[in-house]
């Protein structure tokens, strides 16, 4: 039986990491609107949009995100009337990376063509192009399909009276529209180039056409999904988070077991139980454990409610969800007042003492249940903020078990003292009494709880453009921040709740003095950042580098290659490992990450001189030199027709993923040597991404 529940787990894991790789957030449905007696119709495309997502709108502009755009592959009988219109609540909102206002729609959208018959037949078939993202990645362009045909309701009465142009004028009219096309991609790139800082008359290296040719085409385009998902599927990848969770919780349990209102109850607990049962020392302690489960339990429950009420996609969105993040800034602002001693967050005193008298009034097992909830509604003013802090984190690290694993990690922390005090009583003796250290940890939580709050801040500053919180702004703030809570440690801050008279002249211990050191040193450390030093100890909570006004570092990372093919048979010639980049030029957290992550210098240094890096546009909408028909995973059979088609096919077809920016290292037979990495912030996680690509490839 255990096997078999085993194995559906398994199954079900799959399922949902094949699931959120292969994101299809937006549907769309297409009919034709006629009218008897009228020779003009609509093509209407209705869309469905997930929670999360948005659809951009028409005419954004070459070089803004993909807008949505009609495309006709056949028209026999059929003219368009005028130009596609959107119908719907349409959002419009300034974009800072395009410099323009962007406008989308959320939930729904129609999209309508007006066509005009100029045949007693007509057959259509048309594809409407648009483009969708949400807070943490884009969909390369995408395509809804119409074909229809029959009998017109009607005829255009000029039809007859207008020439039907020369094949001559229609291949000259084809040329022009390609052309127009290049220019308006060229421009767009130019564009973006600016915007990066990049020289736009960077021309790739080209590769000798010998050398492609002379490579395993069927291996580089040879899917390898399977060893993609293995790899992500290991311990380094979710499995070594949610040990990371566990021990950031269980870290939080015992800061929690040293504030004033949970430490000094420790011993007088152990002592109720081993006087309950003065007769039966181990019943005692049967009951001590109990008393630790029940905190266990208590604590576990409260995880697996936050999860259930977020849920997997919710937690995933609330990472950089801007109202979500001020919530968290102004919590955690409310927190560090109160470990400040300005004043003090407790719950009604009715709610402790009613459980505290149910618990008096039975027996067994609920008695000590909830004599462990009534330490949990006493102890709230201590552990609140530190809970609070760590749902916080947890809630938003994406992993849909965050909270149920930390809140376990934070228990087992607090329940453990109660458990080995209770086996071995002695112990409580040696263990240290209470007294003004309590009140500097709770100060020191409350300096770190402000220092996080920027962190929320800054990511609600990021999403709304308001520059309020650039980076060196932050700097600014960790620098003050930091550099105050040194001066504490070291005795030359006070607090109202460090006491009056002698002791507030009272030195401070040797280990808060080392303390302060050591947050003086990291203020200082910071202080080169103002000036544009990467700070890689700081560089997955500030903003990224490119909000930032100053900056002496102008080291940058480019592409030397656009094409697969070309830049694999350059990795061939050179003996090196390949980085892929699936980007897009509407892609905004593609340019953050490349602005925030990719100009780091030691990313830079691997990026530049350990790999080849090929950057795959997959909203290249330059035509091929001839479409290339294909076969979905699905069976559905699709023609290529854009660059930007084809590294979207190979993308889905070789990698499982449809959602950019996605990174992956390969060898030159086009080999997985890594998981893949998409859109996180986070150098140090990047900086062992490249690390574990570059192990593999020296291995083979």
């Amino acid at each position: 039986m255990i096997k078999r529940i085993t194995a559906l787990l398994m199954i079900v894991t799959v399922a949902l990491y094949a699931v959120a790789q292969m994101a299809n957030p937006v549907t769309f449905t297409s009919q034709l609107k006629t009218t008897n007696g009228s020779s003009e119709g609509e093509i209407v495309f209705i869309g469905k949009i997930d929670k999360g997502w948005h659809v951009y709108s028409t005419n954004l502009g070459d070089a803004g995100p993909t807008e949505a755009a009609i495309r006709f592959n056949k028209k026999d009988g059929v003219e368009p009337v005028g130009v596609l219109k959107p119908v719907g609540k349409e959002i419009s909102q300034f974009d800072e990376m395009f410099g323009a206002k962007l406008r989308y729609f959320e939930n729904s959208v129609q999209f309508v063509q007006k066509v005009k018959f100029t045949k007693p037949n007509y057959d259509i078939d048309a594809e409407l192009e648009y483009g969708a993202c949400n807070d943490q990645s884009c969909m390369p362009p995408s395509s809804a399909s119409f074909k229809k045909s029959g009998a017109s309701p009607a005829v255009d009465a000029d039809t007859d009276k207008k020439q039907e142009k020369t094949h001559e004028e229609k291949a000259d009219e084809e040329k022009a529209d390609v052309a127009a096309l290049a220019k308006a991609k060229a421009d767009s790139l130019v564009a973006l180039n600016a915007a990066m800082g990049l020289d736009s008359t960077a021309v790739a290296p080209v590769v000798d056409s010998a050398a492609i040719a002379a490579l395993d085409h069927d291996a580089l385009w040879r899917p390898v999904v399977g060893d993609i998902q293995k790899i992500d599927g290991t311990a380094d990848g979710e499995g070594r988070s949610l040990w990371y969770i566990f021990l950031l919780g269980f870290l939080g349990g015992l800061v929690a077991l040293f504030t004033p209102c949970v430490w000094p109850i420790i011993p007088m607990t152990v002592s109720f139980f081993l006087k309950r049962a003065k007769n039966d020392k181990k019943k005692g302690i049967k009951d001590a454990i109990t008393y630790g489960i029940s905190i266990v339990v208590i604590y576990l429950l409260l995880g697996l409610i936050v999860t259930a009420i977020f849920g997997p996609s919710a937690l995933n969105a609330l990472s950089t969800n801007a109202v979500f993040n001020i919530f968290l800034c102004l919590l955690l602002v409310v927190f560090a007042l109160s470990f400040f001693g300005m004043f003090e967050i407790k719950l009604p005193s009715k709610w402790s003492n009613a459980v505290d008298n149910k618990a008096n009034k039975t027996s067994g097992l609920v008695s000590i249940f909830l004599m462990a909830f009534t330490l949990a509604l006493v102890s709230f003013s201590c552990t609140g903020p530190i809970i609070g802090f760590l749902l916080v984190d947890f809630a938003t690290s994406g992993n849909f078990w965050g909270p149920a694993i930390g809140m376990l990690g934070f228990a087992l922390a607090l329940a453990l003292p109660f458990t080995l005090f209770a086996m071995f009583p002695s112990w409580l003796k040696s263990a240290p009494k209470s007294g003004g250290w309590m009140n500097i940890l709770k100060v020191t939580l409350g300096f770190i709880e402000l220092a996080f709050a920027c962190k929320f801040f800054s990511v609600a500053d990021l999403a709304y453009g308001w520059h309020l919180m650039d980076r060196e702004v932050f700097l600014c703030l960790w620098i003050a921040i930091f550099g105050l809570l040194g001066l504490y440690l070291i005795g030359r801050l006070k607090f109202q709740s460090d006491g009056t008279g002698e002791e507030l002249t009272k030195p401070m211990p040797v280990i808060c003095i080392m303390g302060g050191l050591i947050s003086i040193a990291f203020a200082i450390y910071m202080l080169p950042g103002l000036w544009g030093a990467p700070c890689k100890a700081v560089s997955a909570f500030a903003p990224p580098m490119n909000t930032q006004d100053f900056n002496l570092n102008t080291k940058e990372v480019r592409a030397a290659y656009t094409d697969y093919e070309q830049g694999m048979a350059a990795a061939a010639a050179a003996g090196k490992p390949v980085f892929l980049d699936f980007t897009g030029f509407g892609c905004v957290n593609c340019r953050k990450m490349e602005a925030a992550v990719w100009t780091d210098p030691s990313v830079a240094d691997k990026l530049n001189k350990d790999y080849v890096l090929i950057s795959l546009f997959v909203d290249d909408k330059r035509p091929l030199p001839e479409p290339i028909e294909v076969t979905e995973a699905t069976g559905e059979k699709r023609t290529l027709r854009t660059i930007g088609d084809k590294w979207s096919y190979l993308q889905r077809h070789k990698f499982g993923s449809n959602t950019q920016p996605f990174y992956v290292c390969v060898d030159p037979q086009g080999n997985a040597l890594s998981g893949s990495f998409s859109y996180k912030e986070d150098v140090p996680a990047f900086i062992d991404f490249l690390n574990g690509g570059l192990s593999k490839f020296k291995e083979k």
